[in-house]
């Protein structure tokens, strides 16, 4: 019985400095697949912030940062264009719901789920931070004697030291030939290059420490709280083998009373 209080005793003493070592860190993104949170963690790394990536009870990860760095590792991903944005797939988007849609209903599935497609594809060229095209689709309106041309307009948010005009007759090409009836001409792209990444600030060193990234000063401080429960728990078992040393003279004291 003796054994296992102190079990429990020392087993909780470590779960208290898991935790005040812990209450350091903070998380930054959740709900996170494995790619991305692989993406985030090396972004983040590269400039001179540890961060880890940590298993949820549901499957997904999670990124954690120390608190002190929050502001400055938001800001990092934000420049690296992470987390990527979500895109609807062609199947998320026809995903039949209720009554049947009216044709115009349709029409509107069909241009939405055409630009997802559309900027999911072009977001993926190496350098380019996020996308976006809207498409115009001309009514088919029999009273027309001349139709209005199809036309296209993409947005590119890429990094400072891209060259994208090279890639732009490629990207109104990609966009031309994925709408039926989109002349090249019609397709217009405007670039927008994001701020130069700063460099990493001169923040002092991190270490890492029973497995958690704190920073080195406070190396001390954790070892004096170390220190301090190793203490409580050796102080602990000291009272609790006295106690248990005192009832086993009172035993042998009354037996030998008794004969």
């Amino acid at each position: 019985m003796a054994l296992g209080l102190l079990r429990r005793f020392m087993g909780a003493a470590l779960i208290l400095c898991a935790l005040v070592l812990s209450g350091c860190q903070e998380d930054l993104y959740t709900n996170l697949v494995e790619r991305e949170a692989n993406s985030m963690v090396a972004a983040l790394q590269r400039n001179g912030i540890p961060a880890s990536r940590l298993l949820q009870e549901d499957g997904k990860m999670k990124v954690v940062v120390d608190r002190d760095r929050f502001s400055e590792a938001v800001r990092v991903l934000e420049d690296a264009g992470l987390p990527k944005q979500a895109f609807a797939t062609m199947g998320e988007v026809f995903k039949q719901e209720g009554l049947v849609a009216s044709p115009m209903q349709e029409r509107a599935k069909m241009l939405y789920a055409l630009s997802e497609e559309l900027s999911k594809t072009v977001s993926e060229i190496d350098g380019v931070l996020s996308a976006r095209i809207h498409i115009v689709l001309p009514d088919n309106d029999p009273l027309r004697r001349e139709a209005s041309p199809s036309s296209a307009s993409v947005f590119i948010r890429h990094e400072a030291g891209l060259k994208i005009d090279p890639l732009v007759p490629q990207i109104k090409t990609l966009v031309a030939n994925g709408i039926a009836g989109l002349s090249y001409d019609k397709v217009s792209v405007v670039p927008v290059a994001a701020p130069a990444s700063q460099p990493a600030s001169a923040t002092q060193p991190m270490v890492a420490f029973l497995g958690l990234w704190i920073l080195e000063t406070s190396v001390s401080r954790a070892m004096w709280i170390i220190g301090g429960l190793a203490f409580l728990v050796v102080a602990f078992a000291g009272a609790l083998a006295a106690v248990i040393w005192r009832q086993r003279g009172q035993k042998t004291y009354q037996l030998e009373s008794y004969r």
